[in-house]
């Protein structure tokens, strides 16, 4: 369970602090754990590298901006971290599919939710199989 929370506990981290610099070193020192173990367990639990999280979760904040706001692309990309607003628009087409300035008028783009670390086990629930000649099967209509 230490394990869930402290990756928690990071990506808490990563959501209070996405219109700052950030760098994997300073998340995995909120996790308490190494830099390769973080990385890698960050990887696996979410499918996604903390670097893409973090950029995924940045844009979709930005286009969310976009589309509420009156705000300027060369504002947003430095809000964001992006050194170019080229850079930015960019990323942003990656993402969403189109430029920042066509999204406005479009107002559906792609949007990446917070994560939230959830343990579930399963496997409690007993199976009834038939076994024989080496192979197990599950009655029709379970699995």
């Amino acid at each position: 369970m230490k394990g869930t929370e402290s990756l928690q506990m990071a990506i808490d981290f990563i959501e209070s602090r996405l219109r700052e610099p950030l760098t994997v070193d300073q998340i995995a020192k909120q996790a308490k754990m190494s830099l390769f173990h973080f990385q890698r367990t960050f990887a696996v639990l979410t499918g996604v590298t903390v670097g893409e999280y973090i950029r995924r979760r940045r844009l979709t904040l930005a286009a969310y901006e976009l589309l509420r706001a009156n705000i300027k692309i060369v504002d947003l990309a430095a809000k964001y971290g992006y050194d170019t607003p080229e850079a930015f628009a960019k990323a942003f087409r990656r993402q969403h599919g189109l430029p920042p300035s066509e999204a406005k008028a479009r107002g559906m783009l792609v949007a990446y939710n917070r994560l939230t670390i959830q343990v579930n086990v399963g496997g409690t629930e007993p199976l009834n199989v038939r076994m024989g000649r080496g192979i197990c099967r599950a009655p029709a209509g379970r699995s």
